[in-house]
């Protein structure tokens, strides 16, 4: 994985002051040395300056970039984040087609599937990216990114001219481009966050290329059009069909990302997700002789502080250690203690540049840093329980009567802490349902179906491109913060496609949950790790953290001079520091209880500081 950015104008010429605008560039690129740590280099042509930050997987030596290929003597140059897994094919129908390769990268394949394809090639496309192109021929540049939003991309529009860059502080590099939050910016964050609409920077100005879009600028500036889009089809398979489906394209998205020429291992929850990634990867690792690694994560005193919840209803480490003795892979239990957790609330606002998960977020963000000690990449079992039905709210009865996004049912909680004359400027839950209306529009129809089915479809629609979206952006801004690559196998896009449209009664087949899942993992599991309830992402139940978040929070409160009292009500604050804390009542997904919104605080309050933002309503 890698760090992009740049810049580009086809109505000006920037080569007669390349010095300065390659600086320029440079400067942006330097803003993102964290995610490739390996090597950089910059471009300059008549209409664009690129930067690339790398970190090196595969093709240690030849996979350099910017990269440039000539065609028909018109020049190619990429800049690209990513892992492709489907290279051999592509190279092979390439090479057929009377193309040449100097590397064993996979960018140079993905230049010239550009050069070959044009506008079309992100059909051609397995992978994680986020990529642009200064295309000489066309004289435009393209930008694209992969189907889900694994990997980022935003932009900017700055004097006509292009600006983009993987992160927005690099954006802020570029002269003009200023950190600003306006009404919609803030609905973003107090009504909507820590998810996001797709396309929206929440800074004033600062989009996003979407999940499954590119886009192209030319002297006429930009037009985006989706390349990818969940489509709704009756499903042709029976049930056994189904589940030997599934257990193909699972097995086939697991062995291509194990592909690397850098140290890999797997991280292992013991649920069922991460456990069938270990159990494919530890049997490819075996036959060649080697050795898996995985990593597993935990909290100072959850041993002595867990207490089941419907949402939680039991601790990783005693699945960590069947998986292990089963597979016998090589494992590290990592621990996360109350003082970091809270530390990096605020490393984890400026990784992603904006507020978060609170110490969902920070944690693993610290782990990712332990993680990448002895590992470059890693692979991750986020996505199943959006793709096969295995959240709580695809089950409950309040998400199919309710007009609202299922893990966000309730928004008293948040606009409550506001100050009455910002709760009234920004109309939140106004802008709240208009994104969720334009969300259920989007959702692709099915004729004949039935109201219930179609209100299943709506709610997996809406994880797939809402709280996936929202942890695939955790997963790579917390990773890559450590130059750690992170592949999320269940987000291969056959995968989500085919499943999308599998009936409900097979993902829930005989009332279990993720049964199509389970049952193509039938082979590769013990029975009882087979069979474990859902578990998520593990979390701190000492009582000692949520004391060091309130007190932090207080004295945040105390000082009038700390920019949050902007825009929240001190009284209201107060009174959510004295409330008792429900874990089992989150206000947001299944983790994000009363500490971790008293935490969300500490983050906003942090984000306005750190990047000195000004607030125009």
């Amino acid at each position: 994985m890698c760090g992009i950015a740049g810049f580009c104008d086809y109505n000006d010429d920037l080569s007669e002051e390349s010095y300065f605008w390659g600086s320029l560039a440079k400067r942006m690129g330097n803003r993102l040395k964290h995610r490739g740590p390996d090597d950089s280099g910059i471009h300059v042509s008549a209409h664009a300056a690129f930067a690339h930050t790398r970190l090196a997987v595969v093709d240690i030596l030849g996979g350099k970039q910017p990269m440039t290929a000539v065609s028909d003597g018109f020049r190619y140059t990429i800049v690209y984040n990513g892992e492709l897994y489907n290279s051999k094919e592509l190279r092979d129908e390439l090479t057929a087609l009377g193309h040449t390769f100097e590397t064993k990268s996979d960018t140079e394949i993905l230049l010239k599937c550009y050069i070959q394809f044009g506008f079309t090639c992100a059909e051609k496309l397995n992978g994680i990216f986020a990529f642009a192109v200064d295309d000489e021929r066309r004289q435009c540049c393209y930008l694209c990114r992969d189907r889900f939003g694994v990997k980022p991309l935003f932009y900017a529009i700055e004097n006509d001219r292009l600006v983009f860059a993987s992160e927005i502080k690099a954006l802020f590099e570029y002269p003009g481009i200023n950190p600003v939050i306006d009404r919609q910016g803030l609905c973003e964050i107090f009504g909507l966050g820590p998810a996001r609409t797709a396309g929206i920077g929440v800074f004033r100005n600062v989009m996003e290329i979407k999940p499954g879009y590119c886009a192209v600028y030319d002297k006429f500036g930009l037009e985006t059009v989706p390349y990818f889009e969940l489509k709704s089809y009756e499903h042709p398979d029976s049930y056994e069909d189904s589940v030997k489906k599934v257990k193909y394209l699972v097995e086939d998205a697991v062995t291509r990302q194990l592909i690397s020429d850098v140290p890999l291992c797997t991280f292992l929850s013991g649920g069922l997700d991460s456990s069938i990634i270990t159990a494919i990867a530890a049997r490819n690792y075996q036959a060649l002789g080697k050795v898996l690694s995985t990593y597993s994560f935990d909290f100072t005193g959850n041993e002595k502080y867990f207490k089941p919840t419907a949402f939680q209803p039991g601790a990783d480490r005693p699945w960590v250690e069947k998986m292990v003795e089963t597979f016998q892979t090589d494992h590290h239990f990592l621990e996360c203690n109350n003082v970091t957790l809270a530390d990096k609330l605020y490393d984890s606002v400026i990784a992603k540049d904006l507020p978060g998960m609170a110490d969902v977020d920070s944690s693993l963000l610290y782990f990712c840093s332990l993680v990448k000690k002895k590992h470059v990449v890693g692979l991750s079992g986020e996505c199943a329980d959006e793709i096969f039905g295995g959240y709580p709210w695809f089950h409950k009865e309040e998400a199919f009567e309710g007009h609202c996004f299922p893990w966000s049912p309730d928004l008293s909680l948040r606009s409550g802490l506001l100050l009455p004359e910002i709760a009234d400027a920004l109309h939140m839950d106004d802008y709240v349902n208009m994104r969720y209306e334009e969300s259920i529009a989007a959702v692709p129809k099915l004729e004949g179906e039935s109201a219930l089915e179609r209100r299943r479809r709506e709610i997996s629609y809406l994880n797939i491109r809402w709280f996936m979206s929202t942890l695939l952006d955790r997963k790579d801004r917390a990773s890559m913060a450590s130059g750690l690559e992170v592949r999320v196998p269940y987000a291969d896009h056959r995968i989500v496609q085919y499943v999308f449209n599998t009936p409900w009664e097979y993902k829930n087949h005989n009332g279990v949950v993720k049964s199509l899942l389970r049952d193509a993992a039938k082979d590769w599991l013990p029975e009882d790790v087979l069979e474990r309830r859902k578990s998520p992402y593990p979390k701190t139940h000492n009582p000692a953290y949520e004391l060091l978040v309130k007190q932090r929070l207080a004295a945040v409160l105390s000082d009038e001079g700390e920019p949050i009292h902007q825009l929240i009500d001190k009284t209201a604050a107060a009174q959510l520091l004295g409330q008792k804390s429900d874990y089992g009542k989150p206000w947001f997904g299944q983790l994000m209880a009363g500490p971790q919104l008293m935490a969300y605080l500490l983050q906003i309050n942090f984000w306005l500081k750190k990047y000195e933002i000004v607030i125009k309503l």
